[in-house]
């Protein structure tokens, strides 16, 4: 059995003297020694035939002699590899540079917000063009001939006679969704509107609104002021109060504007309440029986809601930004403080 351990001993000289000029020779150095049919393999199959009282001896004698190639081998790769990233000048062990990550508009956040707490409610989202026609922007709204909305400081016309335009509200959404659908209808309509306006910390010609709808049998104003009470709470915080007052739109009646107390005071008044402690947040009312007929619905049967804010103005209530103008400039600065709100 001294064979045997003379066998070993050579297979350690010959191990600690190994060298290699090429990669590939690392995987052949492998293979002979430690692969399954390799040498220290072989070795652990004779081993079987030892005497009992040798098992220990021979047994540490291999284990450290597979520890030796495993050792000797892994340095070899080690050395080649070593070599290729000093060829190359980059260290691949070396943690990449990190990729930061972007984060959601403020605009982009706040309607997700609004979209979440309406579906909660069982709306539907709606979406349509917003390139439109005048019957679906003002004329099945009940808007009249001489309504200044059709004026042109008010509205974008792309073409006349048929008018053609950029929508001022997505109230247009609206009239196309009670065209194609019959009640029960409960849906809101989210997009981007334009009106000829100048630019200012307060109004934009672009900004976006979300809307909703509610048609059905038996819809009262109580329906509509829970709803909203409901949407202001969710959005601004459980202690937020309403208030309606009267108010006027051509497709509503009767018709309101909704104040929410403002979260910056908690209604004790402050320069961005101005002192009233209160925030005009949106319009509302009672779908006219007008616009129900226009759209083919039956107003001695149905009765509906329907509301309409400003997403920016939200925005700018929700965060306390007091000019719109940084929506639309992409300023980074801006932008970052709104990472932790995704």
């Amino acid at each position: 059995m001294n064979a045997m351990l003379d066998k070993i001993k050579e297979l350690k000289a010959e191990i600690e003297k190994a060298s290699v000029s090429a990669k590939e020779e690392v995987e052949e150095l492998r293979i002979k020694y430690i692969s399954k049919k390799g040498l220290v393999g072989q070795l652990f199959n004779e081993f079987k035939d030892v005497p009992v009282e040798l098992k220990k001896e021979v047994g540490q004698a291999i284990n450290e002699l597979k520890e030796l190639a495993v050792n000797k081998i892994n340095e070899l790769k080690e050395a080649f590899e070593s070599a290729d990233q000093g060829a190359s000048g980059v260290d691949l062990t070396m943690p990449g540079e990190p990729i930061k990550l972007g984060s959601r508009h403020p605009l982009s956040i706040v309607k997700n917000e609004m979209i979440d707490i309406f579906t909660r409610l069982g709306f539907t989202i709606a979406e349509g063009p917003e390139i439109e026609d005048d019957w679906h922007v003002f004329s099945a709204l009940n808007f009249p001939p001489e309504h200044p909305a059709r004026d042109m400081q008010d509205t974008f016309f792309i073409e006349k006679d048929p008018d053609v335009l950029l929508r001022t509200h997505t109230s247009s959404v609206q009239v196309r969704v009670m065209e194609k659908t019959q009640p029960p209808i409960r849906a809101i309509f989210p997009g981007r509107v334009f009106r000829n306006e100048a630019i200012s910390a307060r109004s934009h010609c672009i900004f976006h609104q979300i809307e909703g709808l509610y048609v059905d049998e038996n819809v009262s104003f109580a329906d509509l002021k829970q709803t909203l009470l409901y949407f202001a709470r969710e959005l601004f915080g459980e202690k937020t109060e309403i208030r309606l007052r009267p108010s006027y739109f051509p497709f509503t009646e009767p018709s309101a504007e909704m104040d929410v107390s403002c979260s910056i005071c908690g209604g004790e008044g402050c320069n961005v309440c101005k002192y009233t402690g209160w925030l005009e947040i949106l319009g509302c009312g009672m779908v006219d029986p007008n616009v129900l007929e226009a759209c083919n619905i039956d107003s001695k049967k149905y009765t509906g809601f329907a509301f309409g804010m400003g997403i920016e103005r939200t925005t700018m209530l929700k965060y306390g930004i007091k000019d719109i103008r940084h929506f639309f400039e992409n300023d980074v600065r801006f932008l970052k403080q709104f990472e932790s709100a995704n």
